[in-house]
């Protein structure tokens, strides 16, 4: 008998497993490089028609007004001790003045408007709002403009015009403080930011890292749906992990950055606090700021007294300037003094 080849047919190789991969991911939306700096950008006065525009943004600088609570702090500061040092006249009264002071330490101009009687006298003086003043392109005019669709001509000669000197045009003032408004952006990002940091949960996030054989896919699933349902209201529940035979390292917990954006927090808000209080030179110790150090800001009375002579006084002097115009001495201020228990006694 002949023998039988025996075919054996070969099971076809495995396809070779796909090793897992570690992967990383990005996420939130990309920030624009050009934020809010670009109302820096103009170097120069454009004429718009009848009137030039501003070198800057004045719609810019009210939103930044309130952009850091230190920016807006320290200007209500100089506003208030120029209000309490500041004579009421029947002309002028300290209302009328708060808001023109207001004005011109927030957008460096100032306008008051000299309102006439029938017989030509000066009837009284009222604050005209600066961020809606435009100059008309004669240097004679001024235009209250609202928008593209409405505007009012001033009287000529009805407007007083005070403004901090620019270095690149005569036209408009500008304030101050425009090279800390960086500062004051920056501030104000870190306090949203922190704050959505908060209200989205990514303060209590973490890495649950498993290397442990002895879990199996059921176990992991059922920890999954444990860590939902610890998300929502009444969060921060504990949660009770049994695993036998399981490993010391098996089961770790990584925060997330937590440690770090809590200390670069605290010092962009330190930093930008400096920078603030150094462009408006205001003492730290006048704004209520609560020293760090053991040694303190110093006295107060010493600082309010320098600040009282560095700043306030320039400022009166300043806003005195409207007497000359007028022909009248309207405005007027008291020494600014602080009472100390000597000065009492």
């Amino acid at each position: 008998m002949s023998k039988r080849r025996q075919h054996t047919h070969a099971a076809p190789p495995a396809a070779p497993s796909t090793p897992p991969k570690a992967e990383a991911f990005t996420f939130g939306d990309a920030m624009p490089v050009m934020d809010r700096a670009e109302i820096l950008d103009y170097v120069e006065t454009w004429a718009a028609g009848q009137w030039f525009e501003p070198p800057v943004s004045l719609a810019g600088l009210a939103k930044s007004f309130r952009a850091g609570v230190h920016h807006s702090s320290a200007i209500y500061f100089k506003r208030n001790v120029l209000s309490a040092t500041f004579i009421p006249h029947k002309l002028l009264t300290r209302e009328e003045f708060d808001k023109w002071s207001l004005d011109f330490l927030v957008f460096g101009n100032g306008y008051i408007e000299r309102q006439r009687s029938r017989l030509g006298g000066t009837l009284a003086l009222k604050r005209a709002p600066s961020k809606y003043l435009r100059r008309s392109t004669d240097l004679q005019k001024f235009y209250q403009v609202n928008g593209w669709q409405q505007q009012h001509e001033f009287e000529v000669g009805s407007i007083h015009h005070l403004m901090e000197p620019d270095i690149n045009q005569e036209v408009y003032g500008l304030p101050e403080y425009l090279g800390a408004l960086h500062a004051a952006w920056l501030n104000e990002s870190a306090t949203l930011f922190r704050r959505r940091y908060y209200e989205n949960g990514s303060h209590a996030g973490f890495i649950l890292y498993m290397t442990d054989a002895a879990q199996s896919q059921t176990d992991v699933d059922n920890m999954r749906e444990a860590l939902k349902n610890s998300k929502g209201p009444g969060n921060f529940r504990n949660l009770f992990m049994y695993a036998p035979n399981g490993k010391k390292d098996g089961i770790q917990l990584i925060p997330v950055s937590e440690v770090t954006a809590k200390d670069e927090f605290f010092n962009i808000k330190n930093v930008t606090r400096d920078d603030l209080l150094a462009a408006h030179r205001v003492p730290p110790q006048l704004m209520g700021i609560v020293p760090s150090n053991t040694g303190g800001f110093g006295a107060a009375d010493t600082a309010a007294q320098v600040f009282g002579a560095n700043e306030i006084e320039p400022l009166q002097r300043r806003f005195a300037q409207l007497n000359e115009w007028l022909g009248d001495e309207v405005v007027r201020f008291n020494p600014y003094s602080i009472k100390t228990s000597n000065s009492i006694a």
